[in-house]
């Protein structure tokens, strides 16, 4: 009769637990904000790609070794922008930073307002020698077809500039005159840092303004079909990017003649140490902004999988499980460790002496670059592996309650009513890092529709972006200004 009891009350309490899921699931209300519909005259302006297609002609790129940097297309292509946008030349002060960036002015008419800035970079990636033929159309020649623009820096990043350069050429054409000061900053070597660029950017800025309201760089998307079970676009709006160490792994040996081995040689070594990492990532875990991200799309999901979403408290270890299992998703749930480069003999019969290892960790907010070192020296577990690094951690979170992403949220719906703009965890860089004491309020987004090919696409082969979506974005941009008055 005990066991019978027992099992009944086991019983109400795993369906009571179960009531509890499903109502709380089903109370999941989609988010929702109230936004007016976009300016009319914006939501019908008659953008086209022809600047997009002449600015992606110009090849500056970005090279690793500086020996074999090219100024000529940066200059090229700033003498091509004072004359195709001649609006922006005549009403925007500019100025030349570092050689090959660029800063335009738009002064307000209400100086005590903070300003804002919008953001991009000139340079592109290289395109890896010998990989020419596998481009649907040539990378450097703007190519319209198939309804897109096809060239490198397509997606990263001169649909930025020129969407931006294109939103303020058409509201200065019609009239309009900003209250708070609108600054553009276009950086010259975001894909080698930007140190140089968006450092010396952000330091006349600082000197200049002290504090900016917001800025909104490169970064998230409109995502279709990257998040399983949500079928609506989602906004993915960048409010925190990862950190990174470079983790340099060396082993040295005697060396001598291949014919006379040692059981394992330096690069053996090497090689137990780095599968080892592999094997052994850093534990997952939600943060603050993924969980809230998670949150915001439940809604959108069918009931059986928004429960467990909707109960965190109960079902949070299957939740991080189940999101590994998905690359993209789960970099957002941990530090991740990515073994790059080796280096071993220079000649096939010859022992190595130094075997060299770098392995990248993209460091998750709340890690710091010294937990990454010591996880790494307790997991390769051996002292022959001399291990050494310098890294830097994620970046503040920036805040996404704020009235100024609130700014960021309405304008999306109003040129992409279906999305569900969502705070997203970047998982890459970008150089926004420099702009850190400028404002809390660093909001990374594209406003461009992607899938997981065109995401692909970017550093890739064969980058391109849709027309219709530059069209959108250059709007986009034409009304988070008015917006932002």
């Amino acid at each position: 009769m005990r066991v019978r009891r027992i099992a009944a009350v086991l019983g109400a309490a795993v369906a009571l637990f179960a009531v509890i899921c499903v109502v709380r699931a089903a109370r999941l209300e989609p988010y929702r904000i109230e936004t007016a519909p976009a300016d009319s005259s914006i939501a019908g302006a008659p953008f086209t790609v022809d600047r997009l297609r002449a600015a992606l002609r110009f090849p500056t790129v970005s090279t690793q070794d500086s020996a074999q940097f090219d100024p000529a297309p940066f200059l090229s292509l700033h003498d091509w922008v004072t004359t195709a946008f001649p609006n922006v030349s005549r009403r925007l002060t500019r100025e030349v930073v570092a050689g090959y960036s660029l800063l335009y002015t738009w002064t307000g008419s209400d100086s005590t307002l903070d300003p804002f800035l919008l953001m991009g970079h000139l340079d592109v990636v290289p395109v890896e020698r010998g990989t020419e033929s596998r481009w649907t159309h040539p990378p450097f020649e703007g190519v319209v077809a198939d309804s897109f623009v096809w060239g490198r820096g397509a997606l990263d990043d001169k649909t930025s500039v020129i969407a931006i350069l294109e939103a303020v050429e058409w509201l200065i054409g019609h009239g309009f005159e900003p209250r708070r000061t609108v600054y553009l900053a276009f950086g010259h070597d975001e894909e080698l840092g930007g140190s140089s660029g968006a450092g010396q950017l952000a330091a006349i800025l600082q000197a200049r303004a002290g504090r900016l309201a917001f800025l909104v760089d490169e970064g998230g998307v409109i995502a279709e079909g990257l998040i399983p079970g949500v079928d609506r676009p989602v906004a993915l709006i960048g409010v925190v990017e990862k950190g990174s160490i470079g983790v340099r792994l060396t082993v040295e040996q005697t060396g001598g003649h291949s014919s006379m081995p040692p059981r394992h040689t330096a690069v053996g070594i090497l090689s137990q140490a780095i599968t080892r990492l592999e094997a052994n990532p850093m534990p997952a875990r939600l943060t603050p902004v993924v969980e809230e991200m998670l949150l915001r799309v439940a809604p959108e999901m069918p009931l059986i999988a928004r429960i467990p979403l909707a109960n965190l408290w109960a079902f949070r270890p299957l939740i991080v499980r189940a999101l590994q299992k998905n690359d993209r998703i789960g970099a957002t749930l941990r530090t991740t460790t990515a073994a790059t480069m080796v280096s071993g003999s220079p000649k096939e019969n010859v022992l190595p002496i130094v075997a060299r290892g770098l392995v990248n960790f993209r460091i998750l907010p709340g890690d710091t670059p010294e937990m990454v070192l010591d996880h790494v020296r307790r997991t390769v577990d051996d002292t022959i592996v001399h291990v050494e690094g310098r890294g830097r951690e994620a970046s503040p979170v920036a805040d996404y309650k704020a009235p100024e992403f609130m700014v960021v949220e309405k304008t999306i719906l109003q040129l992409f009513p279906r999305a569900v703009p969502v705070p997203f965890l970047m998982i890459g860089g970008t150089d926004t890092r420099h702009y850190e004491g400028l404002t809390r309020n660093v909001y990374r987004f594209n406003p461009i529709v992607a899938t997981t090919e065109l995401v692909s696409g970017a550093h890739g082969t064969n980058e391109r972006v849709r027309a219709d979506d530059f069209v959108r974005a250059a709007r986009f941009y034409a009304q988070l200004i008015r917006n932002a008055q």
